[in-house]
């Protein structure tokens, strides 16, 4: 058996379990923090005699219960030493709580109310000296029942997206399970794990490398009373931070609402609150079909809205066209270098940072190369891994600028462990967006950090040119090589030939 207690003293719930256990009940009502607990204790017996058990210990950890009292109970049915445990700061063994040793009730003189506010304030004192001004903390969680899975690569990227969004990450965890649990992607336990080594850490946030349901997300949530999102939620927020043209804001909000419209069932808890007024009598809409209707309004304006930016942007693509200018643009994974080699090739000042997705609007740029000739040059959004559909249908008014591409200029980081992994997904999305008829050029950017023989290896599997875009000297064979594929049916030794035949005199 088993009873809440508030720190008034007044019982709350009694607790009825079986021989092994009892069942806390819901504790959502009670205020709790970060930095508070939730004001209860739960006192309960052990049938068998049994010690504190790791359990016991995690479950107060995971509700932020002030306390965990257990009272084991002997063969003549009377209470044995009760054991008593507390939330507190990490020791150095990283345990966030304090066990009292066994004593009889009559023994305890604990002033509970004064300890409990001691227990607070050292909770606040430590979770604010470790927090980094302005960034939250997260904790990464990769599930995979592939055991060939690259986890490292993969937790390897999350992280670099965590920290273009102004995340600072305390740890990464790796599940390989032999079946994915349903209702919380991964094994209770470990998840029950990941809420400790919040709590020891300041975490907040739980971000997985996975998609979540929205039945999933909610019961996580519900689970560890924490934040939880997923890759694409992670991703969302980067480019809505990124967005700053018109067409890049528009496309950005399309996309989230595109996200939130079968997750509002699951984030909504005033289902039952009703409309009221003039022409609102009887059943009315609930709340949640309110919302629904304001997101749908919301998507088809901004579906309209990007056909009026579509057709701007045909107006420019046809003009360009009239001009008679070769199109080359720049396509590849996110951060491989596109904006810094653009910003090389034509000296310009279009805006760059070692972070993911730095670029979301397309840049146009005319490059003239040494025999006179002229092509636009476009820098475009860089790609990603299962990059999520919504994203690439919402972007594909912006990735319709390479339709008209003559050349596609395909940058890869050749200092990055996972190159050829890249390589496959740009080459996949590409695919998916009917582009892969277009020529391409292979371009290996950062070869100044990678050895020359692999550099030379992957040239000449892709038939590449290998640079680095901070290095003015390696570009002369890249811009040979873009101007004899830009203008493929006027070679250099075809007009020699054309002059040396005009200037032969007649006959």
């Amino acid at each position: 058996m088993g009873v809440i207690v508030d720190r008034s003293g007044t019982v709350t719930h009694v607790v009825v379990g079986d021989e092994k256990r009892i069942v806390i009940p819901d504790l959502s009502v009670y205020r709790v923090g970060q930095r508070r607990l939730r004001g209860l204790r739960c006192i309960h017996t052990h049938l068998k005699g049994e010690p504190v058990s790791r359990e016991d210990l995690t479950d107060m950890a995971l509700l932020r219960l002030d306390a965990m009292v257990m009272v084991p109970v002997t063969r003549e049915g009377l209470p044995g030493k009760v054991e008593m445990a507390h939330i507190s700061p990490p020791d150095r063994e990283g345990n966030n709580w304090t066990v009292y040793p066994p004593r009889f009730v009559q023994q305890i003189d604990v002033d509970f109310q004064s300890l409990m506010g001691q227990v607070e304030s050292e909770l606040a004192t430590v979770e604010v000296t470790v927090e980094t001004p302005g960034r939250e903390k997260a904790i990464l969680v990769h599930v995979s029942t592939d055991r060939r899975d690259d986890a490292t690569s993969s937790l390897a990227e999350l992280q670099e997206l965590a920290r273009t969004a102004e995340v600072n990450v305390v740890e990464n965890v790796v599940q390989r399970p032999d079946r994915i649990n349903p209702k919380y992607v991964i094994g209770e336990g470990k998840l029950k794990d990941i809420f400790i080594m919040a709590q020891q850490k300041g975490a907040g946030i739980i971000i997985f490398d996975q998609n979540l349901t929205p039945a999933q997300a909610r019961a996580i949530a519900t689970f560890t009373d924490m934040r939880v999102i997923d890759r694409t939620q992670l991703i969302l927020d980067i480019f809505a931070r990124r967005a700053h043209s018109v067409d890049g804001k528009v496309q950005v909000e399309l996309a989230q609402l595109k996200y939130i419209l079968p997750r509002l069932g699951d984030w909504d808890s005033g289902l039952s609150r009703l409309t009221g007024g003039i022409g609102g009598r009887g059943p009315g809409e609930t709340k949640l079909e309110i919302n629904r209707r304001r997101v749908r309004d919301r998507l088809s304006h901004l579906e309209k809205r990007l056909k009026e930016l579509t057709r701007s942007r045909d107006q420019r693509r046809s003009r360009r066209r009239v001009s008679g200018l070769p199109i080359i643009s720049i396509v590849g994974y996110t951060n491989a270098g596109k904006s810094t080699l653009l910003n090389a090739l034509t000296r310009s000042a279009v805006f760059t940072e070692d972070l993911l997705f730095a670029t979301l609007d397309t840049s146009s740029r005319r490059l003239r190369f040494p025999k006179e000739r002229e092509v636009i040059i476009t820098d475009t959004v860089g790609f990603i891994r299962d990059l999520p559909k919504d994203l690439v249908g919402a972007f594909k008014a912006t990735l319709e600028e390479m339709r008209d591409a003559d050349l596609l200029l395909h940058v890869v980081d050749a200092s990055n462990p996972g190159a050829l992994k890249q390589i496959e997904s740009v080459e996949k999305i590409l695919t998916d967006l009917e582009l892969a008829e277009i020529p391409r050029l292979t371009v290996f950017n950062k070869s100044d950090q990678v050895e020359h023989g692999i550099i030379a290896s992957y040239c000449q599997r892709f038939n590449g040119i290998g640079i680095s875009a901070l290095d003015p000297t390696t570009l002369p064979p890249l811009l040979e090589q873009m101007e004899e594929m830009a203008f493929p049916t006027v070679k250099t030794e075809d007009v020699e030939a054309a002059l040396d035949a005009e200037a032969e005199p007649a006959g």
